[in-house]
């Protein structure tokens, strides 16, 4: 990560933001960056639905399934909420303003594109809908931003159905625990394989992010950009003291979870995460897999700390005051913290779904649209920082969950003697 960085200021340096040299040179960058997230978002849906599968066949959820999918979204909902919260607070600490920003023909085309993109945004009843599998093969495809949700719910209902046949016809469901296991071996082999090919494609996102960066307009809007961090890293606290309230040490937590968390800061997608969130918290963190599995792929598409939580509400309080909305009232943050947290369903883990979250709070608030576009020079640089706490809710969930039901392997939660191998 650091060398990425280097790089890109170097690039930066010596051709100038903007050049010709360096648009020419980042779509190579680009082959060893994107072509690794792209990877790592290939093997994420058959790794979601194979591990699922797998946890019913070891036994690893049983009759706490019920129990456990509540936690877990309790968790991630329960999270959002406070995080709106905290960026709400951020937000009126620096006196945050969208009048107070300065729109170019760059911003004025991006707000034009959210108001069309605002037509195509479906209502909370809609997404809830989507998140149903009535073609779990288009799903697996991940061509929908619920799919990830959708596949759960399949390999779940697949889950259910071996353990009905395993009552009824053991040697058949004993076959059948054999064909899946043979998957999911290999399934971690292929995600072996792409995981040691992380550092190679952290050096080429960040310097790609870097070297691309307008710094002149980041520093213009570097306001906002602080606000932002603020509220992210204290909702990142929060992260932790909900660890250590389950009686575990939340710096063991961050210790462990850091290599994940920088890759989200640096990939910017919680889908190509998944493979590094499920392995840390199976391996590192004591997570049972079956619980893992669910609380990283609700974290998904379902209470984003980051993009869903943070994010539409600091957007919200800034462009209330251009429209006459006093956003400090009761009533106004009351409303705002509950529409947050009820869009928080179905929030794409990809680029975009803090924009789609926006859109849907905008509108819900009446407040207008287009002002989201204001933002776009300094979007990379904060959506790494809300990727990562996005990835952070998730894994807590897991945390969380597992401790509750008393799954969670505390010996290797507590092992601090070496550093296990994510790959």
């Amino acid at each position: 990560m650091a060398l990425g960085v280097l790089f890109g200021i170097g690039m930066q340096w010596i051709y100038g933001f903007g050049s010709e040299t360096i648009e020419k040179t980042m779509p190579w960058f680009n082959i060893i960056g994107n072509g690794y997230v792209k990877l790592l978002q290939m093997i994420a849906m058959p790794l979601v639905f194979i591990s699922i599968l797998a946890a019913f066949t070891k036994v690893t959820i049983g009759k706490n399934l019920g129990k456990i999918a509540i936690l877990i979204l309790g968790v991630l909902i329960g999270t959002t909420a406070i995080a709106a919260s905290f960026g709400i607070l951020s937000t009126a600490l620096f006196d945050l303003d969208a009048s107070q920003i300065v729109q170019g023909e760059q911003e004025a085309a991006r707000g034009e594109e959210i108001v069309q993109k605002a037509e195509s945004v479906k209502t909370l009843p809609e997404h809830i809908l989507e998140m149903f599998p009535s073609n779990p093969f288009l799903d697996l495809t991940g061509a929908r931003s619920t799919s990830t949700i959708a596949v759960v719910i399949f390999a779940a209902f697949l889950g259910f159905a071996y353990l009905q046949l395993r009552r009824k016809d053991e040697d058949t469901a004993n076959t059948v625990k054999k064909g899946v296991d043979a998957l999911y071996g290999l399934t971690m082999g292929v995600v072996r394989i792409v995981l040691q090919l992380t550092p190679y494609g952290v050096v080429a996102l960040m310097a790609r992010t870097v070297a691309t960066s307008d710094f002149g307009a980041i520093a213009d809007l570097g306001k906002f950009v602080v606000a932002s961090y603020v509220a992210l890293i204290a909702m990142f606290i929060v992260h932790l003291i909900i660890v250590s309230l389950t009686g575990l040490n939340p710096l063991i937590y961050a210790r462990k979870a850091v290599e994940t968390l920088l890759f989200a800061f640096t990939s910017r997608s919680s889908a190509a995460t998944l493979p590094l969130n499920l392995q840390t918290q199976t391996k590192r963190l004591g997570v049972p897999e079956g619980i893992a599995n669910f609380a990283g792929s609700f974290g998904l598409s379902i209470g984003q700390n980051g993009c869903a939580g943070v994010y539409p509400a600091m957007l919200a309080v800034m462009i209330a005051p251009t429209v006459g909305i006093d956003p400090f009232t009761p009533g106004f943050i009351g409303l705002l913290i509950l529409i947050v947290a009820i869009i928080s369903f179905g929030v794409a883990g990809v680029g975009g779904g803090a924009t789609f979250a926006a859109i849907i709070v905008l509108s819900a608030m009446n407040l207008p649209i287009a002002l989201a576009g204001i933002l776009i020079s300094v979007e990379p640089l904060i959506d790494m920082g809300r990727t990562a706490l996005n990835v952070s809710g998730s894994m807590v969930s897991g945390i969380v969950s597992s401790r509750l039901t008393k799954e969670l392997d505390a010996q290797t939660f507590n092992d601090t003697s070496e550093r296990t191998s994510l790959v």
